[in-house]
């Protein structure tokens, strides 16, 4: 028996075969496309349409390839703070992703705002599903008006498999219209976005079912008509998930954005406003979340531009030949404890530049940069919530530089632990999810590696000209 997982996420998607026992069988990705609303100063939107094709075609191929595997539920990871909106005919229309921030020219105007974080564990935000659909009203009531209802990327695959909607706790929470602490959508919260309470489904847990996949479909696609669909959720909460991560635990998400986040059992508030709060996965406990921004997506960009003709294995091993500082980058996007998006970055160096200097220093010094903004995130978690471990747990891309995975170590002075599930962090989550649906036991992944702290005064001293340099510029 196996799962068929989807996990969609900002930049790719993936569709795998996964066994039970959490081996992925097999994996197909495919990139996600995004089009430019111009009437607004930063919109970007999706075609539903377009995004289940590539979903449809990959999961064709997979199980094509894979005729002996039985698939006994299908579920899905989806990135947070993104909606697909569908029309009073069922069809999906249109979506907003999370990197979409068409209602920034209104959101200083929304009044209630220590409300706001009080309900909704998060400040203020046009990153949210609100910010988004109250810039969607203002500019686009022809749009707004055909929704009928919204729902996450992750419960979207579930409806289309089934015809069931209904969103999950976890990625309602990251709509801003939904009060973590009674677990219900909020008609205060909805009047001051002034956004309509009915287009909200209905709310669920991850890891229930929404019921057999429609016959149709199965005919299609040739799964066993038998095969159900179970509830996954917003794609850092499945993650870390997928670590096996246990309460009061430090979590490093490393990928598009690096969220640093640990498990508490009771609702968490941080007066100082120094946090997200986020209903967790299992329906009963709360993620602390701090974060650096964008992070990983970076460094994707900087090779491509600079490293087209170099591995990322190689590029790793050049790194580590490193023993001078010759720049610093920076180009994190967020102060978090501070609510505050940095404007500007780059990649700063003593006039002239050094003869000894070459395309490498500029790579150290990106992921030097991602390591900082990292720890930065970490220091002001622990400043909140005490985390008495003697190690880290990473999952996410950005964690096969074993250069990052140290420089992280060294500035934590912790040890920091991979697993095994840590690439598909998301994808492994969603099995999980799947295996507690049918009372099957989960163990835990084996520690792929391990990064125990060294004293490092190169990136020590990185770190001080870093936190100069990014103060200097915004």
């Amino acid at each position: 028996m196996a799962y068929l997982v989807y996990d969609i996420g900002t930049g790719n998607s993936r569709v795998c075969i996964v066994s039970e026992q959490k081996e992925i069988i097999e994996l197909r990705t495919f990139e996600n496309k995004y089009y430019r609303d111009f009437r607004y100063e930063d919109a970007l939107y999706f075609k539903p349409e377009e995004l289940l094709e590539c979903a449809m075609r990959c999961t064709k191929e997979l199980l094509k390839a894979h005729p002996e595997i039985r698939i006994e539920a299908v579920t899905a990871a989806g990135a947070r703070e993104s909606i697909v909106l569908i029309d009073r005919d069922g069809h999906w229309f249109y979506g907003l992703p999370n990197i979409d921030n068409r209602g920034e020219a209104w959101i200083d105007d929304i009044p209630g705002k220590d409300d706001i974080y009080r309900k909704t564990g998060r400040w203020a935000s046009p990153v949210f599903s609100a910010g988004k659909l109250m810039g969607l009203k203002k500019l686009s009531p022809e749009l707004y008006g055909r929704i009928e209802r919204i729902t996450s990327l992750s419960e979207w695959i579930g409806y289309v498999f089934t015809g069931v909607l209904v969103m999950e706790y976890s990625q309602a929470c990251e709509s801003q219209l939904f009060d973590i602490g009674r677990r219900e959508w909020d008609e205060e919260l909805c009047a001051l976005f002034d956004i309509d309470m009915r287009i909200l489904p209905e709310v669920c847990r991850a890891s229930s079912s929404l019921g057999r996949v429609k016959e149709p479909l199965c005919e299609e696609l040739g799964l066993p008509k038998e095969a159900v669909f179970i509830v996954g959720g917003a794609d850092t909460q499945v993650a870390v998930y997928g670590t096996d991560a246990q309460e009061k635990e430090i979590v490093i998400v490393s990928g598009t954005t690096s969220p640093v986040v640990t498990i508490v059992p009771d609702r968490f508030f941080d007066r100082a406003e120094r946090c997200w709060v986020d209903c967790y996965i299992d329906g009963r406990s709360y993620q602390v979340e701090t974060n650096a921004g964008v992070s990983g997506r970076n460094y994707q960009i900087l090779k491509r531009i600079f490293f087209e003709d170099v591995d990322y294995p190689v590029l790793d091993q050049r790194m580590k030949e490193k023993s001078r500082i010759m720049c610093v980058a920076s180009l994190g996007t967020l102060i978090f404890s501070e609510n505050k998006t940095l404007k500007n970055g780059g990649f700063y160096m003593p006039a002239p530049l050094d003869e000894e200097m070459d395309r490498y220093d500029f790579a150290f010094a990106l992921v030097a940069d991602i390591a900082c903004s990292v720890i930065q995130q970490y220091n002001s978690l622990c400043e909140m919530i005490l985390c008495e471990r003697s190690f880290i747990l990473g999952c996410g891309g950005g964690f096969q530089s074993e250069v990052l995975s140290q420089l992280i170590a060294d500035l934590a002075q912790k040890t920091l632990i991979i697993r095994s599930s840590y690439r598909q962090a998301s994808v492994i989550g969603c099995v999980k999810l799947c295996n507690d649906h049918f009372g099957r036991k989960n163990e835990i992944s084996p520690e792929e590696r391990v990064f125990h702290p060294k004293e490092n005064r190169m990136i020590r001293e990185y770190f001080d000209r870093w936190a100069a340099v990014r103060k200097q510029i915004n």
